[in-house]
């Protein structure tokens, strides 16, 4: 009984094809970050010494089966081509159940062997990994397409996999913001409101010189201050609990969240942290939806939309029921 019941509930739950275009965004999305950290960053930066002055690779344990230990030290601008085809290619959506695990393997081996990496960077290697089993049973040629298959006649086996994938990913990003929003509510300045004054100072981190007669203008304000720091606390726990919330809630979540994150980005230069992000969000909150769907839906609410035409009013019953010829007739020619 208890497993009809979960069926039942999967049944339900799982109406949707998980193969979608959505999904292959965020997974171009999630190559692009690491393709142009790679093209972007001179390979002595990639490569720079760590602590203890070791100079990476470190191809220790699991990581000498990563690229950058697999390329013999004598050819290492090889590893970097290599990664720059695989990410390519995942980028293009081409055939993407054959490059979805030289995708994962790339952004891990990036994140094992390379210097310069960010939260993002090792973001894109779980979420790479957790879209194995959906990739692999994914049977388009390209990942923009839709696929036309019904839950009643394609595999089980392939549905189930797809979805305990979704699932997973939807655990691993609700549990990100989740951390995220909370772990900040130790730290001082983001507990009495001031963490944003200093993050648009930093001298690392901080905002663009081009941005700096706003960014002083929004910091010289206590009360802005504490509501862009506490307003960041409160969209990152909101992101958090969505995995509970309904498909309307999430569509708004996706639209606050990409606006933060694209924010984030103007402000402190995280490029590719915020393609990592963007391409989470889209596997987290709306990865079944469709594309149409889902733009209509981030459209202006229903209360502002301008009423649609009225019909024409329907004819007594008794005259149509007398000459329905008619009466067809003078109706056309009214709604004209």
């Amino acid at each position: 009984m208890l497993i009809e019941r979960l069926g039942r509930w999967f049944l339900v739950r799982a109406e949707r094809v998980p193969w979608t275009p959505l999904v292959g965004t965020a997974r171009t999305l999630l190559a692009l970050g690491t393709l142009g950290t790679l093209l972007a960053t001179p390979e002595r930066y990639l490569l720079s010494p760590i602590v203890g002055s070791v100079t990476p690779p470190a191809c220790i344990g699991p990581a000498r089966a990563a690229l950058w230990c697999v390329v013999p030290q004598t050819h290492r601008s090889l590893a970097l081509w290599v990664a720059v085809v695989v990410l390519a290619w995942a980028a293009s959506g081409w055939l993407p159940r054959w490059s979805a695990v030289l995708h994962w393997w790339v952004s891990w081996s990036f994140i094992s062997n390379l210097t310069v990496q960010d939260g993002g960077d090792q973001i894109t290697a779980v979420l790479t990994l957790l879209l194995v089993p959906l990739l692999l049973t994914d049977r388009r040629r390209w990942h923009w397409q839709v696929a036309h298959e019904d839950i009643h006649t394609a595999s089980p086996t392939r549905w189930v996999l797809a979805y305990a994938a979704l699932g997973l990913i939807a655990l691993q990003v609700a549990g990100l913001y989740l951390q995220a929003a909370i772990s900040k509510l130790g730290v001082a300045e983001w507990a009495d409101g001031s963490a944003m004054f200093y993050w648009f100072n930093n001298s690392i981190f901080g905002a663009p010189p081009y941005l700096k007669p706003l960014t002083n203008l929004l910091t010289s304000s206590p009360v802005l201050v504490v509501t862009l720091t506490w307003g960041s606390l409160a969209i990152e726990f909101a992101l958090g609990i969505a995995i509970v919330l309904g498909r309307p809630a999430k569509r708004v979540l996706l639209l606050l969240g990409l606006v933060f994150h694209d924010t984030i980005a103007l402000t402190m230069g995280l490029i590719s942290f915020d393609l990592a992000m963007a391409g989470a969000l889209l596997l987290y909150l709306v990865p079944t939806e469709d594309v149409r769907s889902l733009l209509h839906g981030l459209s202006l609410p229903r209360w502002r939309r301008r009423p649609s035409a009225q019909p024409a009013a329907s004819p007594p019953t008794h005259l149509v029921r007398a000459n329905p010829g008619r009466v067809l007739v003078h109706a056309t020619k009214e709604a004209e």
